[in-house]
C-alpha cells in the first residue's frame, strides 16, 4: 500500500489521508485495489468514526494468522 511499507493497524490512520481524513489517491491509478474494492456496510461503518474503528479492530483481531 502506498505510504505503508509493511501495512498498518487498523486504527492507524491511512498514511493516505489528507488532515480531513480524505483520501488522496481517491480516482488515482496509485489507489491500492484493496481500498478500490472495499464496499462499506452499515454495520462496518456504524454510527461514527469510533464504532467504525472499533469493527475494523475487532475484524483485524479475528483475521490475524
Amino acid at each position: 500500500m502506498p505510504g505503508h511499507a509493511n501495512g498498518k493497524a487498523a486504527a492507524e490512520p491511512c498514511a493516505n489521508l489528507s488532515s480531513d481524513l480524505r483520501c488522496r489517491l481517491w480516482a488515482q491509478v496509485e489507489r491500492p485495489s484493496c481500498c478500490a474494492g472495499l464496499k462499506p456496510s452499515d454495520e462496518m461503518c456504524g454510527d461514527n468514526r469510533q464504532q467504525a474503528l472499533a469493527w475494523l479492530s475487532a475484524l483485524e483481531l479475528a483475521s490475524r494468522p
